[in-house]
């Protein structure tokens, strides 16, 4: 009998990372530890199977290097020396975390651009073990309608939820924006939630010695007094630990929210219901130290034109589709992709080019309306390279689509998204 409880509390916690979390250790999570808090964890961290099962998940990621300049292969060339020697900083306290090197990169389909922390390959690899070894203990609590960066959950289950919501009479929507979250999460508040349900000294100073990494910019440095930096492995974790009450503070009042790390919204029957969990976030938000945006937070009918949007779709008059900014993101990275001084061949090029199509169309399956302009963009941005290559100038127009016809591309292998979104919806 114990055996067979033993295998229903592994297979409900498959995603648990079986070096750390024993059977034993399952069983006591799904109990309940004593006192409800967790006492003697450092010594996971630093177990070199641990170590070892975090870099194998920093290699898959690959990434950039930080400010050592250690690439993750150059790691993996020194993998067994490097991680018996982070091992044994670990487990006699002589680890500290080394500088973050912060670059900018854009935001998708707008001209402002965003901070983004790069740690060190080896504190990735701490940052990992870590969270190997604190997740589970926080997921056992995470309120249901959070779907951000956890196990077995994801943008599409999140979006789902919003449709089966909208599709139930929920059409007054509180559609919030948290400013800066991730720079402006306070250290002392976020350690406190920590310490709810850890009380290792070490893996808390650990996790403050992260909060409190020196960050690296061109040619200046500080030290942050608030956030966890995006890029961090550990930072997801973190975020979601942080936002988790009011996640059921909302949940308590009857509120039907769907949240993906920082970004969600709230579907309301009434006008009055909507205003009602507006206040409550307000009034959250303001305790927790969090800026709701001003000018981006608002309640919106979607049975009205203007709708709202949530992970790169747009919501409106019962429709959904890809947002703007989500068409010019593709369209700027398509542009990168198909300059008209390309010396590759068409085949090559188109290659590359259904890359990603199929990426994107990946996760804008699910759209209504049409696709047909993104695909004709498409054709025009190849058709413009054939007519360079005629020695003829501009964009292509004109008898170029007769010169080289839609037949002879999708001969050459490019990827429709008309023809696929159309298959996807046939009966």
């Amino acid at each position: 009998m114990e055996a067979i409880l033993a295998g229903e509390v592994r297979a409900r916690w498959a995603w648990a990372e079986p070096d750390v979390w024993t059977d034993r250790m399952l069983m006591t999570l799904e109990q309940g530890v004593r006192g409800g808090r967790w006492y003697a964890l450092m010594d996971k961290v630093w177990a070199p199977r641990t170590l070892s099962a975090a870099f194998a998940r920093v290699k898959a990621n690959d990434g950039a290097p930080g400010v050592d300049h250690v690439t993750v292969s150059m790691f993996a060339a020194r993998q067994a020396e490097w991680l018996a020697r982070l091992s044994d900083d670990l487990r006699t306290a002589r680890y500290r975390p080394q500088p973050i090197r912060r670059v900018w990169i854009p935001k998708p389909g707008r001209p402002d651009r965003r901070p983004l922390g790069i740690p060190t390959v080896r504190d990735r690899i701490v940052q990992a073990a870590l969270r190997l070894v604190l997740e589970p203990i926080f997921e056992r609590e995470f309120a249901a309608q959070s779907y951000g960066f956890r196990p077995n959950r994801g943008c599409h289950d999140a979006l789902a939820r919003v449709e089966t919501l909208l599709h139930a009479g929920h059409h007054h929507v509180v559609d919030a924006d948290l400013k800066g979250y991730f720079d402006s999460i306070p250290h002392e508040r976020l350690l406190a939630r920590v310490r709810t349900k850890v009380t290792d000294g070490r893996v808390l100073a650990l996790l403050e010695g992260f909060l409190q990494q020196e960050v690296l910019e061109e040619l200046t440095s500080w030290t942050p007094d608030t956030g966890t930096p995006q890029g961090a492995v550990i930072s997801p974790l973190l975020a979601n630990l942080y936002l988790d009450p009011l996640d059921h503070v909302l949940a308590a009042s009857g509120h039907e929210m769907v949240r993906y790390a920082d970004d969600f919204v709230v579907l309301c029957r009434t006008t009055a219901e909507a205003a009602n969990a507006l206040a409550q976030v307000t009034r959250w938000t303001q305790e927790a130290g969090l800026i709701l945006h001003p000018e981006k937070t608002r309640v919106v009918d979607v049975t009205q034109p203007g709708g709202f949007d949530f992970l790169g779709y747009h919501f409106e008059r019962g429709y959904h589709w890809p947002r703007a900014k989500s068409v010019a993101h593709l369209r700027d990275a398509l542009r990168t992709k198909t300059p008209r001084t390309s010396g590759q061949s068409l085949a090559v090029i188109i290659a590359d080019v259904n890359r990603t199509l199929r990426g994107w169309y990946g996760y804008f399956r699910y759209s209504h309306g049409s696709l047909v302009p993104l695909d004709k963009w498409v054709r025009m941005r190849l058709r413009s390279i054939l007519r360079r290559r005629s020695r003829r100038r501009g964009r292509a127009r004109g008898r170029d689509h007769q010169r080289w016809p839609n037949a002879l591309l999708a001969a050459q292998g490019l990827f429709s998204l008309t023809l696929a979104h159309r298959a996807d919806i046939s009966p």
